[in-house]
């Protein structure tokens, strides 16, 4: 009947554009060839990965709608960003690498004479609505016109806390080029990325783009966008090499051994940029606690002498239940304990890892509630207290920390069903 459309091309239609496309022809061949794709889906080193939560919907239930730990959730006052501008960024840095965390996982990595964006996400809501779904807790530090020209973006999986349909669309009218996971070039295209903008990369491949080489390499998370999720997107953590520096990026991922791996064929790093914030004793296998944070970045450097490492995927977005301000101090805990640099900018604040002096301030305890019997007072992690606590550490054989000692008696994190995560 002329005009008739069937019930599933007429569901298809109804799908927000953020749902982005699933791949097809050439790209969905090449996924199948992946050694790493098997049964359908692609697989995650160490086995398969719990993605959702683990126990009864009645005990996840029961702590997601706490109405006594929700308040620590998101910050009681306005989060201090700081107001990155033009001129912040415009100059070179002094030593050729420089980062600018803008919240969450988004950093500007600007190295060796190249600018290298991660995770671009500058919408309001991680979610494929503009009426629901997480929202931000803090304004992005500078509009995307104002960032300038950008050599690369790189994106580390497809959830929409990662790959942000506006910001992606407002980038394709850039000249910048993108480095992706096999697959994740099919909602690129779909949102108007040509392909040859696009540099798709199976783990362990690498692509040279202006001087900078950048490599895929594993990670233990998932993906998926739309209500059928098809596992045919891959998901990536990222390496950036250039004449001078390297970096690496973890994207979202659970603790697993092939950190060893990657820093013993990439490392060490000028600086690590870790997933420390989302993660639940529900679902373990796809998101790293602050103490696993800093054991994957120990084994990404062989060692705390190393760069120093950066927490993200935190601070912005409300995407877990334990309190907002759990992830920086476990981070600022853990480092104390190893004796590791770490770097902790407000949002929008740029650094450079290799100068003398790295933002140390523990800047959230002024806008979020303090837990019960407060805070131990802030040190500085850096010169002697460092070397300290480093060789105290060995002594105490730190890689024994208990990522159980932390997770016990803490809130859990509401799941990703979007998923956003």
């Amino acid at each position: 009947m002329a005009g008739f459309r069937t019930l599933s091309s007429g569901l298809r239609a109804l799908q927000p554009g953020a749902f982005g496309a699933d791949p097809s022809g050439e790209r969905m061949a090449r996924i199948r060839r992946s050694p790493h794709f098997k049964d359908g889906v692609f697989q995650n080193p160490g086995g398969p990965a719990r993605t959702r939560p683990s126990g009864s919907t009645l005990d996840f239930a029961k702590v997601f709608f706490d109405k006594d730990t929700r308040p620590r959730r998101t910050p009681k006052g306005t989060v201090p960003v700081h107001s990155t501008t033009l001129a912040d960024i415009a100059r070179p840095p002094a030593t050729g690498l420089r980062l600018t965390w803008m919240g969450h996982s988004s950093v500007l990595a600007e190295i060796d004479g190249r600018r290298v964006l991660f995770d671009p996400v500058w919408g309001e809501r991680c979610s494929p609505f503009s009426f629901a779904g997480p929202k931000r807790l803090h304004p992005v530090p500078l509009p995307l016109a104002a960032l300038g020209p950008v050599d690369v973006v790189v994106i580390s999986h497809d959830h929409y806390d990662h790959l942000d349909m506006p910001t992606i669309k407002a980038l394709a009218g850039t000249d910048t080029l993108f480095a992706v996971p096999l697959g994740v070039g099919a909602h690129l295209e779909h949102w108007g990325v040509s392909a040859g903008r696009l540099r798709e990369l199976d783990w362990h491949e690498t692509t040279k783009i202006d001087g900078i080489s950048l490599t895929a390499t594993p990670a233990r998370h998932f993906c998926g966008r739309g209500l059928r999720n098809t596992q045919h997107t891959l998901w990536a953590s990222w390496v950036v090499a250039g004449d001078e520096h390297r970096i690496y990026h973890s994207g979202d991922t659970g603790y697993f051994d092939g950190f060893k791996e990657i820093g013993a064929e990439h490392g060490p790093f000028d600086a690590t940029m870790i997933q420390v914030g989302a993660y639940s004793d529900f679902w373990p296998d796809i998101h790293m606690t602050p103490e696993q944070g800093m054991r994957a970045h120990l084994d990404l450097q062989g060692g705390p002498e190393r760069g120093p490492m950066l927490p993200i995927h935190w601070a912005t977005f409300n995407l877990a239940t334990h309190p907002w301000a759990d992830p920086g101090e476990g981070t600022l805990e853990a480092a104390r304990a190893v004796g590791a640099a770490v770097a902790l900018p407000r949002p929008g604040e740029p650094f450079e890892p290799t100068a003398e002096n790295l933002p140390s301030e523990p800047w959230w305890r002024g806008v979020a509630l303090a837990p019960a019997g407060g805070r131990a007072a802030a040190q500085p992690l850096t010169g002697a207290g460092i070397k300290t606590a480093s060789d105290a550490a060995a002594m105490a054989q730190a890689d024994t920390v208990s990522d159980d000692t932390r997770r016990a008696g803490k809130d859990t994190e509401d799941p990703e069903t979007l998923p956003a995560g």
